[in-house]
């Protein structure tokens, strides 16, 4: 500290050298200053900040149609609605465990399984400022059902009302019980979204805005970017990461040419085989994350049980007893796949591998017993059509291999015929029983072996002789009817105790098996992969893949 009696000394050294530091900084920032790019193309994207520096690019092949929850019903809208939104319910990350997310906790249900009470979670708010209440979720889930876009029937086919039984009680009423419902909330579509920016009303949709509770909100819907915004007022994990950007390439070379130049952090959907091969084998040397996991997304054959000779259930038997998945997995997917015996995945309680048992792989001594046993032979073979989606290499290759296999090993008694069509042509014309057969791949909606066995076998009108003439065989293009399985369908959604529900659903797949309205081909391993200074990456069991726990390092 200094004394009174030598501060003017003192103040004057000290008034020098501030002067001097003074004129230092100045010259130094002139210095600075010339330096600097004077017509720098990229400023608009430098990163100057931590919120840019930290933001992750996530590219992708898949574009978004819309990302308005009530018509979303694509794997990238699911995706991105997962993670700018919340729901009643959700996964506890790395399982299937179910945990309450704007719900409290899980639902009271009543004694006759059609009343669902639960309690609302307090202090959200919605991206633009809006309260989060009772009454909120039930506009969102009423709107759901009401403006009748693609997913409605998840729930308009099983609720009869929603309403706010208190600021924060919301009740949910069902016309029949449904052991699954809970786990049916939980569907990427059923987030919470702001009635200050919606409304109700058949068909009105807002494709291009997103306003809900999430951890993100959406900033900006670009034709070939997607930017996503940490929400600062989250009620939840704040994300790890400053910020998302979804880079949509035209094609699966882009993106792997981008990945590979590290103009994206991380590479999701969709890589074509070779490149995820080249992929794995360099990610050693240059440090890449890979994930690889086993999918929830089932490949099969739909077969019209209205067509000759399909109609003949001993040569759709043969017809499963020549498929060879272990061959169509080396030789179609190079091993970036998992053979499947039914049409529920592997890893759902209650699979059972049926077709394995009744048929093996690549069986063509039961082929050609089948084939003689319905009457065909060298001079009279049963003709098939193999029907698959025109841009789809994997699905021609995979045709290609059957057909080959049958031209070598049956001797005469089976022709396959391939055939390809525009994937949206085939959609229009699939319940018309345009085709004898089609090559599809189905992802369930949500958690449950229900979302892989009504959507297929279910049939509301129809009967043994005519077929299936409305409901879901009838959409998947297979016309099967069974009322045996439609009693089944019906008790196993009622069946509140799992073992007996596990029961009913192997009987379900027993009798799949035996009619074969459709073949189980293999399940689609899911792939993400990131540069060496990306952490925090993981898909998650339920086949989303959460951006907030990403992050990036220097």
């Amino acid at each position: 500290m200094v004394t009174d009696k030598s501060s003017n000394s003192v103040n004057f050294v000290w008034q020098s050298i501030i002067q001097f530091i003074g004129l230092f900084c100045v010259c130094c920032f002139l210095v600075m200053s010339c330096s600097q790019p004077q017509n720098n193309l990229n400023n608009s994207s430098t990163p100057t900040t931590e919120t840019e520096t930290n933001r992750i690019t996530i590219g992708t092949t898949l574009k978004p149609r819309t990302v308005d929850p009530a018509d979303a019903y694509e794997v990238i809208s699911g995706n991105l609605l997962y993670n700018l939104g919340d729901r009643l319910y959700g996964y506890k990350l790395g399982t299937t465990e179910l945990i309450p997310q704007l719900a409290m906790e899980m639902p009271n249900i009543s004694a006759d399984g059609l009343t669902y009470t639960i309690p609302i979670r307090q202090g959200v708010i919605f991206h633009d400022g809006t309260p989060f209440n009772a009454e909120a979720m039930a506009f969102s889930l009423e709107r759901f059902i009401a403006n009748s876009g693609p997913p409605s029937s998840l729930l308009a086919n099983t609720v009869d009302s929603t309403a706010a039984t208190g600021e924060y009680e919301l009740t949910i009423k069902l016309k029949k019980p449904f052991a699954a419902f809970t786990s049916l909330l939980a569907f990427s579509g059923l987030c919470a979204i702001s009635p200050q920016a919606y409304t109700i009303g058949e068909n009105q949709f807002k494709p291009d805005t997103f306003v809900g509770t999430g951890p993100y909100k959406l900033a900006d819907y670009g034709t070939d970017v997607l930017r996503l915004d940490v929400f600062e007022n989250y009620w939840g994990e704040k994300p790890k990461n400053q910020g998302v950007d979804i880079q949509i390439l035209s094609s699966s070379a882009n993106l792997f040419n981008a990945f590979k130049t590290g103009a994206v952090d991380v590479a999701y959907l969709s890589l074509d085989t070779d490149q995820i091969t080249n992929l794995e084998q360099e990610a050693e040397r240059q440090g890449w994350l890979v994930i690889a996991t086993d999918g929830n997304t089932v490949n099969y054959i739909v077969l019209n049980l209205n067509s000759e000779p399909l109609n003949n259930k001993f040569v759709r038997q043969a017809l499963a007893a020549i498929v060879d998945r272990k061959l169509l997995n080396e030789r179609v997917s190079q091993g970036q796949a998992e053979p499947v015996y039914s049409l529920i995945p592997t890893k759902f309680d209650g699979y059972k591998p049926v077709f394995q048992e009744n048929y093996g792989d690549g069986n063509f001594d039961k082929a050609q017993e089948l084939l003689e046993k319905a009457g065909y032979s060298p001079d009279h073979p049963a003709k098939i059509e193999i029907w698959y989606a025109s841009n789809s290499t994997k699905r021609q290759l995979m045709a290609s291999t059957l057909k080959a296999s049958v031209e070598q090993k049956l001797d005469g008694l089976m022709e396959l015929e391939l055939n390809s069509v525009e994937a949206a042509t085939a959609f229009k014309n699939l319940d018309q029983g345009v085709y004898q057969t089609f090559i599809l791949d189905w992802y369930g909606d949500f958690i449950d072996a229900d979302s892989y066995i009504q959507p297929f076998l279910e049939c509301s009108k129809g009967s043994e002789e005519k077929g299936c003439e409305a409901g879901a065989s009838q959409y998947q293009g297979s016309f099967y009817y069974s009322d045996r399985i439609n009693q089944l369908i019906e008790q196993q959604r009622q069946e509140q105790n799992p073992e007996q529900r596990k029961a009913i659903f192997i009987e379900i797949q027993e009798l799949l098996a035996e009619d074969v309205p459709f073949i189980p081909l293999w399940l689609d391993k899911d792939y993400v992969f990131a540069q060496k200074n990306i952490g925090g990456v993981s898909l998650e069991p339920t086949q989303q893949f959460p951006f907030w726990t990403i992050d990036k390092s220097s």
